[in-house]
């Protein structure tokens, strides 16, 4: 047959009929059918003067056969053995190297199952890095939104004290800045008879929420007769709460507070006031 050829694998020696049709693809690279050996089918080819008869199916020659050929030894296998390599799209040569980039993607086709646990490894390493970034991302939730929780869950909230007190922040009551659940609900000024130029300041907070809310901070703003600012004040929590009040844990819910506090305003002369509440 004058359109066959032979080539033999450097790796395991074995001899494959080819044909030239194999030979065209991917410019003569071919994969040995025996090892899996890759190499060049064409720079490797052989001549024999008389070819032993091959069955499409593998054969192995006899000694007798094997003599006729001299020096070319080995199993000889049908063209059916030798697999040509499939067609891939053209790749730019990486700059020094020329057809060797062809080469180095073929061999790293070749190699990607012995990768197999190199990438099994990082993708362990993937899951239990985004496992940590959950938990990262949850725990600086809990500690930014710690008031709401412990106001709106309170079973939650020994836990949250317990992870305060070790990470050195605290439990707060919540704010209202809206005062949506918060207002004034009465409130009084007036001289005290007893004592000239001191005021006696009355006032009842009331709270609507379903949860503890912190103490607000008080403006009391004195104004004169046409109605002009004589003097502010600003009044924290701790000057009219009373001693009595737990100013960590806030005002309890649906509860009431009672204000009464002295004002000295022996300096100024006023005929009105405004009472305001607010959070700084």
């Amino acid at each position: 047959m004058p359109d066959e050829k032979y080539t033999r694998c450097p790796s395991c020696a074995t001899v494959f009929r080819v044909t030239p049709e194999q030979l065209a693809v991917r410019e003569g690279q071919v994969r040995c059918g025996q090892c899996k050996t890759v190499f060049d089918g064409l720079a490797l080819q052989m001549s024999v003067a008389s070819p032993p008869s091959l069955p499409r199916s593998e054969d192995t020659v006899s000694p007798k056969d094997k003599a006729a050929f001299g020096a070319t030894t080995g199993t000889w296998r049908s063209p059916g053995a030798v697999e040509a390599l499939p067609e891939m799209p053209t790749e730019p040569a990486s700059a020094g190297i020329g057809d060797l980039g062809v080469e180095a993607s073929q061999e790293d086709r070749f190699s990607r199952v012995k990768r197999g646990k190199p990438r099994r490894a990082r993708r362990v390493l993937a899951a239990i890095a985004i496992l940590f970034l959950l938990l990262l991302v949850a725990g600086q939730a809990l500690f930014h939104f710690r008031d709401v929780i412990a106001a709106r869950l309170p079973p939650v909230r020994p836990l949250l004290t317990t992870l305060c007190n070790a990470a050195g922040c605290s439990i707060r009551p919540l704010r209202d800045p809206a005062m949506s659940g918060l207002s004034i609900d009465a409130s009084d000024l007036q001289a005290d008879p007893a004592h000239r130029g001191l005021l006696i300041l009355t006032a009842t907070l009331r709270s609507r929420a379903a949860w503890a809310l912190a103490y607000p901070h008080l403006e009391l703003t004195l104004t004169d007769a046409q109605d002009r600012i004589v003097v502010r004040r600003a009044l924290a929590p701790g000057e009219y709460a009373g001693g009595t009040a737990d100013l960590l844990r806030g005002i309890a819910p649906n509860a009431e507070v009672a204000v009464k506090l002295f004002i000295d305003a022996s300096a100024t002369s006023q005929a009105g006031y405004q009472l305001y509440m607010f959070y700084p």
